[in-house]
Order: structure tokens, then sequence, then C-alpha cells
């Protein structure tokens, strides 16, 4: 376990270098940036490239998904607070120092940081969170193509987290048994109502983005982002640009009916809150 941890250090810092020093971009000052953004949201739901665009910006980086931290998730979230914050803090500056980024402003984008949101706005008081919310049938099947929840599905993520239809730590305690038996369809839109429920803990800090209202209009979106988030629009409105619109509403061509089913029974009551009906 300490031969990974060192490694996934030097990965990561290594990683982190190369995105935070651009072509004729000068070394960061000395100052640390205290001003992060946490993007956070259930898998497939546009965390990623959410991420990626907002560290694009001249002055930003972009940490992706940082493994230790994503490691740590199950255990911090049974910590304190405090304790959340302290590890959170240690994880992320030592990642941001060995990758000469600390003069930049971070971007945090592991999903799991979900669940440990209340710690990580914690250990920074001046950042935020970004919540990616994406429509759930959608992300169900993104889920499926992936095949991460699939019974017979060896092997694990890179934070050795293995894949398959046991269940993880964001599954409730006494439906575990449940978890493990149901539908991959199921399984996936439990995934999902989990993730989204948990980033919604800090609303006071956290502004949400809806993947359909950036593919329909990255433009204005990018406008009101970077008003919340104090950044300078036109980078960002290059970067949202990018965004891939088609699969939008996929699950009307890709979801069986007993699928809908599986899903709405899961999550039909957040879905219908969030307005997808």
């Amino acid at each position: 376990m300490q031969v990974w941890t060192a490694a996934a250090y030097g990965i990561t810092a290594a990683r982190v270098a190369r995105r935070g020093l651009r072509k004729g971009q000068r070394l960061p000052a000395l100052r640390t940036e205290a001003r992060l953004v946490f993007v956070v949201g259930s898998p497939r739901s546009g965390t990623t490239f959410t991420g990626a665009a907002l560290g694009s910006q001249p002055g930003w980086v972009d940490l992706g998904e940082v493994p230790l931290l994503k490691a740590a998730v199950p255990r911090l979230r049974e910590e304190p607070v405090a304790q959340q914050a302290e590890a959170i803090r240690r994880i992320l500056e030592r990642v941001r120092a060995l990758g000469l980024a600390r003069g930049l402003r971070a971007v945090e984008q592991n999903p799991e940081t979900a669940y440990v949101l209340a710690g990580a706005l914690d250990a920074y008081p001046e950042a935020k969170a970004l919540h990616v919310i994406r429509d759930g049938r959608d992300v169900v099947c993104s889920l499926l193509e992936r095949g991460w929840l699939r019974a017979d599905r060896a092997g694990s993520d890179d934070a050795q987290q293995p894949y398959g239809a046991h269940a993880r730590f964001w599954v409730e305690p006494d439906r575990r048994d449940e978890f493990a038996r149901a539908t991959e369809a199921r399984r996936a839109a439990w995934a999902w109502r989990c993730y989204v429920t948990a980033a919604r803990a800090v609303p006071m800090r956290t502004v949400e983005l809806r993947y359909e209202a950036l593919a329909d209009g990255p433009e204005a979106e990018a406008e009101r982002v970077a008003a919340e988030l104090a950044a300078e629009p036109e980078p960002l409105r290059r970067a949202f640009a990018e965004v891939h619109s088609s699969s939008v509403g996929r699950w009307r061509r890709d979801l069986t009916a007993a699928q809908i089913g599986d899903v709405e029974a899961e999550a039909g009551a957040l879905l219908a809150e969030l307005g997808y009906s």
C-alpha cells in the first residue's frame, strides 16, 4: 500500500505539472491560490469535461481525479468534518506542491468528493463546489456502456477499487444485499441517486450546472458559471463550446421498457424533483 501511495503521488504530481505549465506561461507565483473548485456529481455526468474546461483557463490547473483522495473517501466519510478537512488538504497540498501548481487555481474533480464535500469546503474556506447534474436515465445508459457495475466485470479503477455488482460504501447498510441482487440498470440508477443526493449537501457554496443546459447553450452557461466562480468568461466560453450534445436524451433509444422501469423504481422521485419527467 505504501509503494502504491508513493507512486500515486508521483504520477498525479507529474500530470498536474504538465497541465499547469502551458507554453508561454511562467512558473506559478509563490503565493498559494486558495480558491479551489471541487467539481462533483454522478460518474458519467460530465464532471470530467467540466473539470478539464475549468482547468484549461489561464491561471488554473485541472488536478483530474486524484486517486489518493478517491481511495480515502470511504474512510473519511465516517470521520468528523474537521478531520475530513485535514486529510483532504494534506493530500491536495502535497499534489499541488509536487506538481509546482500551488500558485494556480486548482480544480479537483473526483465524483466521490461529493461524499466529503463539507470537509473539502471546510479545508478551503474560499473554495466553491460545481455540481454537474445530468438526466439520470442518460447516466444509466453511459454506466451500462462502461460496465463498471456489471456482475461479471473484473478489474479495478485507478484508486484500486474493484468493479462488479458488490455494494459500495454509498449503498445504504440495510440494502446491501438488495443492491448485489438488483439488475445492472437499477444499480446504475442507485449510483446516480446517491451521488447526486450527496453533492447537494452544501447548497450555499455549490453552483449547479445542468449538462443539458450546457449542451444547449454553452455560451450562456459559461457566462453564468464564470460569474459564480469569479472567472474570466471568454476562456470558459471557448472551453465549453467543445461540449458534445449528441448523448442528451439517449435513454429514449437505448433503454428497454424494463430498464426504464428499474430506473424509475430506484430514482424516480429524484428525477421528478429535478424536473426530469
